[in-house]
């Protein structure tokens, strides 16, 4: 594997990081009606579960998992892949919201904000250094082309 693969593998790693960080930010208030579990969980007002799929469920919170590709006859770069949070929501009391159970709970996106802004930041400076790889690699490859000639 080239070195341009290497470090273009790690930009899009963070790119895609960066893109679920910020979509897990964006959603951290998309709240939705509690799932039913086992036909306890009657909504306010409500006096089937019908009423639950009339309203969207909450947002489901993302994670990037981000392995190396060190293994095989062409050792280098990284993979990520997005997958779900479990659990993917909390209870949280807002009664208020339409759907809201009868105790005044709805399901709410487990996402840890500050978490999400580590990711942010890892995924900046993992841009920044495999930036600075292609930078560095295409500027000495530029110097042996001119001493060879």
């Amino acid at each position: 594997m080239s070195i341009f693969s290497i470090a273009t593998s790690g930009l899009n790693a963070a790119s895609l990081r960066l893109n679920v960080a910020a979509s897990n930010i964006a959603n951290v208030r998309t709240t939705g009606p509690l799932p039913a579990s086992g036909g306890s969980g009657t909504l306010a007002g409500a006096g089937s579960s019908s009423t639950s799929s009339a309203y969207p469920a909450a947002y489901v919170p993302l994670r990037v998992d981000q392995v190396d590709q060190s293994s095989g006859s062409t050792p280098g770069g990284t993979s990520a892949t997005v997958s779900t949070v479990s659990p993917s929501y909390t209870a949280q009391y807002d009664s208020s919201a339409p759907f809201a159970n009868q105790d005044g709970l709805v399901a709410a996106p487990n996402v840890d904000l500050t978490n999400e802004f580590v990711q942010m930041a890892t995924a900046k400076y993992s841009f920044i250094a495999n930036a600075k790889v292609i930078q560095a690699y295409s500027e000495t490859e530029k110097s042996l082309l001119d001493i060879t000639t």
